[in-house]
């Protein structure tokens, strides 16, 4: 027996609300004898989503790159109807430069390129055999697809809406949940057990928290519960962010310790077990100036050697700078709770790195849009060798998938997936617009007729594990649906316009499985690759402060693009290269520490510790194989300078953090 699907109550309201709306943009659509009232019941569920400030930004940002590809239909299209051959080309062209300003755009924003590249497609593909018609079909469009999304925005904001302040805060939670453990099972350590084997575990969980954070995050402004704590989430987003390299960091120092000594030493554990109660959110600031102090304190310790009492010193300045981020954190959190409780939120200077540069793989973005001209160019192809009178479908389906997909690193399985759910619609499909259809003779019997398939697949469109297949259902059965507005609703048509969606699908997979497709490990060994370029810059010369904060907001978005792709079961070199992304952010920290602190150190050995390792990270990149083992002595006589000298406490820690992250297999005594 099969068991009937069960559905939440979140799941059924999200359904009833998206077919509402889209009901009510038909309706009226209709009213207004709009040429394909269809289009506008689409783009109510496309832009529909369970959280009513995500169906407010994808509304904006619909519209606006709606607006902008007919705008380039419109300078198109009248330029080159006398050549359907350079039409095609340059439409392709289009899509395709609106996908590589997409990518590069990792915000919510980049909604609107990719729009305008595909709404050119959908478009103007059709006009190329009859360009006569292109401003009436470009404003009708726009109006229908405004239509929609004016209708979507109204339901779900009005009817009982569902804020984005639960979820995000339910992340937030997590993820600062998350770095307490972490920071416990640092400072649960004994002489006898050494570190905790759950911490990488830890690191995971809140890399993962970290990118829904930051993806959740984009909507805040649209969101009126939350739009007035807009400056305390981004402060407080970054200062968990920050915290990643930070206990890294100390993890790093532990481990170095209980190398060099067989294990935490006593007095640093009992400090750990006598102040933990800084991280209790209701922790009073003495309290944590009790841990600040007793911190400092671990620097003069009892140390056997030179090597010790600088990773004494070393841990002591990270567990200085872990306290004051966490402490942060908890009073950002509060003020957080203050804004939507109405109360005035005090205005906190927000760290550049909250709103500093993101990793932008250039030459990936690249490779996507000319995979996407190159399927769009061989569906136009076909369609222009063969006369198919179907064949714009195909080259608009190919322009959509090429798009739709190329956030992903492998998008073919997700595309064969939205394929098999088109497929699965072709019965749905031929039932509801060849037997059902007949039968609507108004409005009212037509709402009747569709409603229990789309009101079953909004209820699958809420999940996320069915959300895809669920769309690629909903396309199929609407898309077919639509043949109503054009009154080509029979046999012919059907199947025409369906083997043509179909065709432009496939075209599009397997040009992206020839040119695009790539593993996590090929996207993590650039992300690498792109670190590496990063640190040879900030090592090669002196740094603005707002250049080492682009830096430290580049490597941490790397950590979050890193985490999905080291899944536990994953290929050991991914896991590999997520652990040396984590060095690699370490370093970047400790060269921009040098750089602030480098009046404190002799300056020739410093110049040339900086030209060595500005030289190390370009063989990196270059591919070289490069030579580490030179550059040791001098980090060692350098550190041994500085801990005779008395320098400052950071300086002396970014040397030791150097030493373990250029040669962590290095004997732990120092060797000048």
């Amino acid at each position: 027996m099969i068991a009937r699907p069960r559905f939440s109550r979140q799941e059924l309201l999200f359904s009833l609300k998206s077919f509402a709306a889209a009901m009510l943009a038909l309706y009226l659509s209709s009213r207004f004898a709009l040429p394909r009232p269809f289009w506008a019941m689409m783009t109510a569920y496309i832009v529909a989503h369970p959280l009513a400030s995500n169906v407010r930004s994808k509304a904006l940002y619909r519209f606006l790159g709606t607006l902008l590809g007919c705008a380039a239909t419109v300078v198109l299209v009248p330029s080159l109807s006398g050549s359907p051959e350079l039409l095609s080309l340059a439409l392709a062209l289009w899509v395709g430069l609106c996908l590589y300003l997409s990518l590069l755009d990792r915000s919510a924003r980049s909604y609107v390129f990719m729009l305008a590249g595909y709404s050119a497609a959908l478009i103007g593909f059709p006009l190329v055999e009859a360009p006569a018609a292109m401003f009436d079909t470009a404003v009708a469009r726009v109006t229908e697809i405004g239509l929609g999304i004016l209708c979507a925005s109204w339901v779900h904001s009005l009817v009982l809406p569902n804020g984005l302040g639960p979820s995000l805060l339910g992340v937030m939670d997590r993820a600062l949940g998350d770095a307490r453990q972490w920071l416990t099972d640092l400072l649960r350590e004994t002489p006898a057990k050494g570190l905790d084997p759950r911490i990488p575990a830890d690191r995971q969980r809140l890399a993962l928290d970290i990118t829904q954070l930051r993806l959740l995050s984009t909507h805040v402004p649209f969101d009126t519960g939350l739009r007035w704590s807009g400056g305390a989430i981004d402060a407080l987003r970054y200062r968990v962010t920050a915290l990643t390299p930070v206990l890294s960091a100390v993890e790093d120092c532990l481990q170095a310790l209980c190398t060099a000594t067989g294990g935490v030493p006593d007095d640093i554990g009992s400090t750990f077990a006598q102040h933990s109660g800084w991280l209790d959110p209701r922790a009073t600031s003495a309290g944590v100036d009790d841990a600040c102090a007793a911190f400092r304190a671990i620097a003069d310790g009892p140390a056997a050697s030179p090597w010790i009492l600088a990773l004494r010193i070393d841990l002591a300045t990270r567990l200085e700078d872990l306290v004051a981020h966490w402490d942060a954190c908890t009073t950002l959190r509060n003020d957080i709770d203050a804004g939507i409780a109405g109360n005035p939120v005090p205005l906190r200077r927000t760290p550049a790195l909250a709103r500093g540069a993101l990793h932008l793989d250039r030459g990936l973005a690249l490779r996507s849009a000319i995979t996407a001209v190159s399927g769009t160019c061989l569906s136009c192809v076909l369609w222009i060798v063969t006369g198919w009178p179907s064949g714009s479908a195909m080259a608009m389906s190919a322009a959509v998938f090429c798009s739709f997909f190329a956030t992903m690193d492998d998008p073919v399985p997700a595309m064969h997936k939205f394929i098999t759910a088109l497929l699965w619609s072709l019965p749905v499909s031929a039932f509801c617009v060849l037997a059902v259809m007949p039968w609507a003779h108004d409005f009212g019997m037509l709402v009747l007729c569709i409603a229990p398939v789309f009101l079953v697949i909004g209820c699958y469109m809420a999940r996320p594990a069915s959300s895809l297949s669920a769309l690629g259902m909903f396309f199929g059965v609407a898309g077919t649906l639509a043949l109503q507005d054009t009154a080509t609703a029979d046999w012919v048509s059907f199947i025409s316009s369906n083997l043509a969606l179909f065709a432009g699908a496939v075209i599009a997979a397997r040009v992206t499985a020839l040119m695009r497709s790539v593993g996590r490990d090929w996207t993590a060994k650039r992300i690498r690759r792109a670190a590496w370029h990063d640190l040879a810059d900030l090592a090669a010369h002196p740094q603005h402060a707002s250049t080492r904060h682009a830096f430290g907001s580049r490597m941490l978005d790397r950590i979050a693009l890193l985490a999905p792709r080291v899944a536990p079961d994953g290929p050991e070199e991914v896991q590999v290269a997520a652990h040396r992304a984590l060095r690699e952010l370490r370093m970047g920290a400790d060269i921009a520490a040098l750089q602030r602190h480098r009046g404190s150190l002799p300056g020739e050995p410093l110049a040339h510790l900086f030209g060595e390792l500005a030289r190390i990270f370009r063989a990196h990149v270059a591919g070289a194989p490069p030579r580490h083992a030179p550059l040791l002595p001098h980090v060692d006589r350098l550190l041994l300078g500085a801990l005779t000298a008395d320098t400052e406490r950071p300086a002396i820690a970014a040397l030791v953090g150097l030493r373990r992250n250029l040669f962590p297999t290095a004997p732990p005594t120092l060797q000048p």
